[in-house]
């Protein structure tokens, strides 16, 4: 992580995580979690093979990501856990970006809403 942790927050946020480097839409919260909070992620989402833990969910699973998502490409993502998990649906957005849930939660919310009523 760079020395100045609030530019890099600035910079994912207003940049590829939310999809703002390519948007006029405004600029969202970037530093509500904590160094260490971040740090524990990004390293167990780094570092720890899933695969055995996906293949095991036998319940439907709703697998959804953005085809913008610059942070974590949705091939190498969705897409692969949507083939790992037993009963996936899988559902890519075109254009949609990594923090999609809070940039497009007006499309996600009734698509969550009626996979589960399903």
């Amino acid at each position: 992580m760079p020395e100045n942790r609030a530019k890099f927050f600035l910079g994912v946020a207003s940049g590829p995580f939310y999809g703002f480097n390519g948007s006029t839409e405004k600029l969202s919260q970037g530093m509500m979690g904590s160094a260490l909070a971040h740090y524990d992620g990004i390293k167990a989402f780094s570092e720890t093979d899933q695969t055995a833990d996906l293949k095991a969910i036998t319940v439907p699973t709703l697998v959804l990501q953005g085809d913008g998502d610059q942070i974590w490409p949705y091939e190498n993502a969705a897409v692969l856990q949507a083939k790992l998990l037993k009963n996936a649906t899988p559902k890519i957005y075109k254009g949609y970006p990594h923090g999609m849930l809070t940039t497009h939660a007006n499309v996600i919310n009734p698509d969550l809403l009626a996979f589960v009523k399903s």
